[in-house]
């Protein structure tokens, strides 16, 4: 008789507390996403202290009209970045940024269903049957999917926000002001892109790999049903 593990239940009882986790998440998103909040006039913050990139800086958004203008400083007052109409960022960074999110969130909460049943058959002792086979196969083809989605909305959400800054900001360098170029051509993502350097691709392809090991341990143990 084999040995009972715990590790299995346990995963089971995690990934199903994961999953109600993100599929709150996703609630949440879709919530905001019907609300709409938008910027209060008249708010600001700071000068907020903050490390960019090793180096001390600072952030602040204060108001200016019905609007706010966002400010970064670093390397000691040197290099000075000012966007203006933050609110108008902020709606930009909303419009891209949160289906984003929920994109991921809701891919989560399904990857961790899956999981969640995968353990469930393990639990049971039934690590080489045609459902858990194909649980492992839908895995490893949602990972596939998941890292080319993400790959063109990340792509998509970071040429809106900078095609924003760059058309409503003034970069400032030891008092020579600059103007940021705006990115030109598709932001879709090229087969030396984000795809090709996200590990999630490749676990997707690892995780298909394993399925077929599943698969090959299946026809082997229903052969040796047979001939006993």
């Amino acid at each position: 008789m084999p040995a009972v593990s715990v590790l299995p239940k346990l995963f089971h009882w995690l990934f199903a507390f994961l999953e109600f986790v993100f599929v709150l998440g996703v609630v949440v998103i879709c919530a905001a996403l019907l609300v709409n909040p938008k910027l209060p006039a008249g708010t600001h913050f700071g000068p907020m202290q903050v490390d960019l990139m090793g180096q001390p800086g600072t952030l602040t958004l204060r108001p200016v009209g019905g609007d706010s203008d966002f400010t970064v400083t670093a390397l000691r007052g040197s290099l000075n970045l000012l966007v203006k109409g933050a609110g108008g960022l902020i709606e930009v960074a909303k419009q891209y940024g949160l289906p984003l999110i929920l994109i991921k969130s809701l891919f989560l909460a399904v990857l961790f269903e899956l999981l969640r049943r995968l353990f469930r058959n393990v639990g049971r002792g039934e690590s080489f049957t045609r459902q858990t086979v194909s649980l492992v196969q839908i895995i490893g083809g949602s990972l596939l999917l998941y890292s080319l989605v993400t790959a063109i909305s990340e792509r998509w959400f970071f040429h809106a926000v900078f095609n924003y800054v760059a058309l409503h900001s003034v970069l400032t360098i030891s008092g020579t002001e600059l103007h940021l170029p705006q990115m030109h051509g598709s932001p879709m993502p090229g087969l030396s892109g984000n795809l090709f350097d996200s590990p999630i691709f490749f676990s997707g392809l690892l995780v298909l790999a394993l399925s077929e090991v599943f698969r090959q341990g299946l026809a082997l143990k229903n052969e040796n049903d047979l001939t006993v």
